[in-house]
């Protein structure tokens, strides 16, 4: 593989960046502002898995963005049995965005293996999650600069796994599917997303969930090392 890779293309969240930390940073702030008397932790138990589904609908183009934004939001007050209008929820989504990208923790080893890879390999971005704040992101993270290109939903007119995207990206890049890999987190978009297109991708599987023994998988990030 080291002698066969040029380009390794990474999703964002929950492979870099991560998420879940950085979501309970913002909604933290965004609840105690507006001085809303849930529990974090209840909070939190609702809306991951909510977040989830709702993330697996717009990738199936069951939801919009927008739907997503305040489903998500509208579902765990309903299950918190908690009392909030259309309004609130609408200024609680547009400030979590806000503050999301403001906190900007990295997975363990995430600057290590992209200081690893960068002299010899190109990398790449590919996301689902929405522009304006994948970018800030990624700058406020400061790894921006380790990226050649970074390509996102909005910018392909579809989402992983739809192959179209996969292709958008290679094309973006300069590279093709023979000397490239897709690395990221979600079993269906990301790696089943890439083998299905022809492409090699290795799961970052951080919760060490069952998978098939043909793909490849790393627990930690540093384990890339390996593999390049």
């Amino acid at each position: 593989m080291k002698n066969r890779i040029q380009h390794i293309f990474f999703d964002l969240d929950h492979t870099l960046w991560d998420f879940e930390k950085n979501s309970a940073l913002a909604f933290e702030t965004v609840l105690k502002k507006h001085q809303i008397p849930v529990d974090l932790n209840d909070f939190l138990q609702y809306y991951i898995p909510l977040n989830l589904s709702y993330w697996e609908k717009y990738r199936k183009e069951e939801v919009t963005q927008a739907q997503l934004r305040y489903g998500r939001l509208k579902d765990t007050f309903n299950s918190l049995s908690y009392e909030i209008d259309d309004a609130m929820i609408d200024e609680l989504s547009i400030e979590y965005i806000h503050y999301l990208p403001q906190f900007n923790h990295l997975f363990e080893g995430a600057i290590e293996v992209l200081d690893y890879l960068k002299p010899n390999y190109h990398l790449h971005i590919i996301t689902n999650g929405f522009e304006e704040v994948q970018s800030k992101k990624l700058k406020n993270s400061n790894i921006e600069h380790y990226f050649t290109t970074i390509t996102n939903s909005e910018m392909a007119g579809v989402k992983k796994p739809n192959p179209l995207i996969f292709e958008y990206a290679l094309k973006a890049a300069n590279a093709d599917k023979s000397n490239s890999i897709m690395i990221g987190d979600c079993i269906d978009a990301d790696v089943q997303g890439a083998l299905d297109f022809g492409m090699d991708a290795i799961h970052f599987n951080e919760n060490n969930i069952q998978i098939t023994d043909h793909i490849k998988q790393i627990n930690n990030l540093i384990e890339l090392k390996k593999y390049f």
